[in-house]
């Protein structure tokens, strides 16, 4: 869905599951509630961390947009990734 400074994100959707995406780095991985927007599991490094939180709470709504569409067989658009900016 998404990629940037090495971090992969994916979405991998099961409906008896709360909306969420998996955030990928190396060999880690984060799995993160999109509503509420929390840490489910996993660990990375800390920076990683603050800058996947930091893209989720900008792209909160489109991540639940994806999930939906994911819910309903459909393939998720991507989302922009996060920039030097940011």
């Amino acid at each position: 869905m998404s990629r940037f400074y090495g971090i992969v994100i994916r979405m991998l959707c099961v409906r008896s599951l709360q909306a969420r995406f998996h955030a990928i780095y190396g060999d880690t991985e984060l799995v993160v509630g999109i509503w509420p927007l929390r840490i489910l599991q996993g660990d990375v490094p800390h920076h990683v961390r603050d800058m996947v939180l930091a893209w989720a709470a900008q792209h909160q709504q489109e991540l639940l947009t994806a999930w939906n569409q994911c819910a309903s067989g459909l393939k998720p658009e991507p989302i922009q990734p996060m920039s030097v900016s940011e």
